[in-house]
């Protein structure tokens, strides 16, 4: 099974039936915190944040934290 491209939107969103299976297989088998962080190697949380990412929706993530780091990081992307 190929890893599925992020679909990341401004609304949240519920996979669809040919989509659902192809994502919840990336999910990690259990949930562990190892050093202080979830999961033991970054590209695990990457991947499960694009998930959780695509489910919740842009608009609702901004408004988790400090809006002024959300800006700076967006301020740093290539034009």
């Amino acid at each position: 099974m190929t890893k599925p491209t992020r679909d990341i939107r401004n609304e949240g969103r519920a996979w669809g039936k040919g989509e659902a299976l192809e994502r919840f297989v990336l999910t990690p088998e259990k949930t562990e915190l190892v050093r202080g962080r979830l999961l033991d190697h970054a590209k695990d949380r990457e991947t499960l944040l694009g998930l959780l990412l695509e489910n919740l929706g842009a608009d609702r993530v901004v408004q988790l934290g400090d809006p002024e780091v959300w800006r700076a990081a967006v301020a740093k992307l290539p034009r």
